[in-house]
């Protein structure tokens, strides 16, 4: 008997599998948060992790992210899987200290199959500085996995979404498109290459893009993950107070992600976007650079608002250490997102 991939068990694969944005808010608009002064980032508003203060010095931040696979390989996926939850924590400005495995696995596997993935997660949460030190498994016909992250951040140096500012510059870490290639490999209609592309970006951590940010203290950082990128900016600028206008022709994408929306490919993900930040969108894009803008990312890049007297040292600085940044837009007065 064949033994089946790792993705062919998935209905659905990586952040594409969250529940949608608009059913989201729905549920923990009725969750009442705890009142306790010491919780810096709870549920009002909800952020990319909790953060609970422990003293003048030293504040907790506590993030848990799982999904089914996106890929066949199974210590390529415990990485993936890892590195999307460990970079909730970056996100915020923390450090990653001590992680746990969410397992749901089926009997029917090899057990070495599963060893392979939590491997793969082992080996990203050393390289983002932190511990796994055990977890909890049970038995799904559907495979998932992901990990329950604690780090540490400076309570005077947690980054919100909620703080950006007209004039500051918009920055993204990471190009776009994971979730359009990951379609394209299910359709069987992925270019060489896409794929492997798509791995490198999904397997790297935000760890140093972190590292090289903090000493600018920007104004807002969240992830680009599920939600897509007009997802994540819609919720920055609403929670801001602002109007953020992004420039479609400066969107970075991975090899081939353009073209494949040209050609039609699209995620159930994409669907969930624009029922959530469409009506908050205005787009004179082309189709497929909105298609790229609401693609629903696994393990995406830091989204960044911060004073645009500091993009040029910023640049220079990412450039010097071998990082990535790129410049997508700029935030200005009013509400919702443009792209333009």
């Amino acid at each position: 008997m064949t033994q089946p991939t790792l993705t062919s068990l998935a209905k659905a694969g990586g952040c594409a599998a969250k529940y949608s944005a608009a059913r989201l808010e729905e549920l923990l608009g009725g969750l009442v948060p705890a009142d306790a002064t010491d919780l810096l980032v709870g549920l009002d508003p909800a952020d990319d992790a909790a953060v609970y203060r422990l003293d003048d010095d030293t504040a907790l931040v506590f993030t848990v992210d799982f999904f089914p696979p996106v890929v066949d390989d199974p210590r390529t996926y415990g990485r993936i899987a890892a590195t999307n939850a460990l970079n909730d924590v970056f996100a915020m400005g923390g450090r990653p200290l001590l992680a746990l495995s969410v397992t749901a696995f089926p009997e029917e596997l090899p057990t070495a199959m599963l060893g392979e993935v939590l491997d793969g997660a082992a080996e990203a949460t050393r390289d983002a500085g932190a511990i796994l030190a055990g977890g909890h498994t049970i038995r799904d016909d559907e495979p998932k996995y992901g990990l329950a992250v604690v780090g540490t951040v400076h309570p005077q140096g947690v980054w919100r979404k909620s703080g950006a500012q007209p004039g500051d510059v918009v920055l993204l870490t990471k190009p776009l498109g994971t979730g359009l290639v990951l379609q394209a490999v299910r359709d069987g209609r992925a270019p060489a290459g896409a794929l492997a592309a798509a791995v490198e970006a999904m397997t790297e951590l935000n760890r140093e893009a972190a590292d090289a940010l903090r000493p600018f203290e920007p104004n807002a950082v969240t992830d680009v993950t599920g939600f897509g990128l007009l997802g994540h900016a819609h919720e920055t600028a609403l929670r801001s107070g602002v109007h953020i206008v992004l420039d479609a022709a400066a969107l970075p994408a991975l090899p081939g992600a353009v073209e494949l929306a040209a050609a039609g490919v699209r995620t159930g993900g994409d669907r969930r976007n624009r029922e959530f930040a469409g009506p908050h969108v205005r787009s004179t894009a082309s189709a497929e650079l909105e298609a790229l803008a609401y693609d629903p990312q696994t393990a995406g890049g830091l989204l960044v608002t911060l004073p645009s007297d500091r993009r040029v040292v910023l640049e220079a600085t990412f450039a010097a250490a071998g990082l990535a940044v790129h410049v997508v837009g700029r935030v200005e007065q009013g509400s919702g997102v443009s792209l333009a």
